[in-house]
């Protein structure tokens, strides 16, 4: 499937709850798995490779966030054609050829690891396409896939926002367990879940501690902030002063999937669960944490 303006909710799965009972959204942006005949012909690496990048079944395991009454939004096109957790214009100049935006920003960590919004290598390190790409596809891909995420899930945060007066955006992705400070280790050692509040910055306290509690309590090992604080999605909806706030949660991907072969393993079903669970208990707390405060008296 190609995505086109025309037809941009193609690149996007969004499920909204019959009536929204709680302030937090759910999203995905790098669970989608349709890859574009014309990105498979530019690329000089195998699919598999490509595949690697994906925050593969993240979506299916917080599936249930709609009969919870929590709105979900996933990104359909894959993580290596487009990542909508950097800047729109995070790019690498020297991957296209012709004229460039003015707006480039490619003096950013993540732009000289090859990790832009356009991804220059993939997960195993190796070159993604086979030369450079004309310039006018970053415009492209920004108004089929990186826009329409982003419209899509802003409305989704603002309508929470409106409806509640707070948000709390779960941003939910997955993590190697080869990553560094992660493992592979024995179980004791293996960090299970990472926290990321932008260090403190994106999320209030309380809540991040509340979901800590829960993991925890479930039995997991978790992390803050090490090797994930949070990326542009946390930087751009995280304004706690606003009482918008946005957690990025990294599961360990060896508890549920087999990482050489792409495939869910038996315990997916139990992590599906878990993470139905915390959904509960995070909506619970968000709703008694976040709730305005009336005015004091004069």
């Amino acid at each position: 499937m190609e995505f086109s303006t025309a037809s941009a909710h193609e690149a996007l799965d969004c499920r909204t709850p019959r009536r929204q009972t709680a302030p937090v959204v759910v999203a995905s942006p790098h669970s989608g798995s349709v890859y574009p005949a014309s990105f498979l012909a530019q690329t000089a690496v195998p699919l598999a490779a490509l595949r690697r990048a994906e925050d593969a079944f993240v979506d299916e395991l917080f599936s249930a966030a709609p009969a919870l009454g929590i709105p979900f939004l996933a990104a359909r096109f894959p993580r290596s054609f487009v990542d909508a957790n950097r800047e729109p214009y995070e790019l690498d100049p020297g991957m296209f050829e012709g004229p460039l935006p003015r707006s480039l920003n490619h003096r950013t960590t993540r732009v000289a690891a090859g990790l832009g919004m356009i991804p220059r290598v993939a997960a195993s390190g190796e070159a993604i396409y086979r030369g450079r790409m004309p310039s006018d596809e970053i415009e492209q891909r920004l108004a089929s896939c990186w826009r329409p995420y982003h419209s899509a899930l802003s409305a989704l945060v603002e309508e929470t926002h409106r409806q509640f007066g707070s948000a709390l955006l779960i941003d939910a992705h997955s993590m190697p367990s080869s990553a560094s400070g992660v493992g592979p280790r024995e179980r004791d050692q293996r960090v299970d879940i990472v926290l990321g509040d932008n260090h403190g910055e994106s999320c209030a306290p309380d809540l991040v501690d509340s979901a800590e509690r829960w993991f925890t309590s479930n039995g997991l090992k978790v992390q803050r902030n090490q090797p994930y604080a949070g990326g542009f999605t946390t930087q751009r909806y995280g304004r706690p002063g606003l009482n918008r706030h946005a957690l990025q949660i990294e599961i360990n991907r060896s508890l549920y999937m087999n990482e050489a072969r792409h495939e869910k393993l038996v315990t997916a079903g139990a992590i599906e669960r878990l993470m139905a669970g915390f959904l509960e208990e995070i909506a619970g707390q968000a709703a008694t944490i976040l709730a305005p405060r009336p005015l004091a008296a004069e």
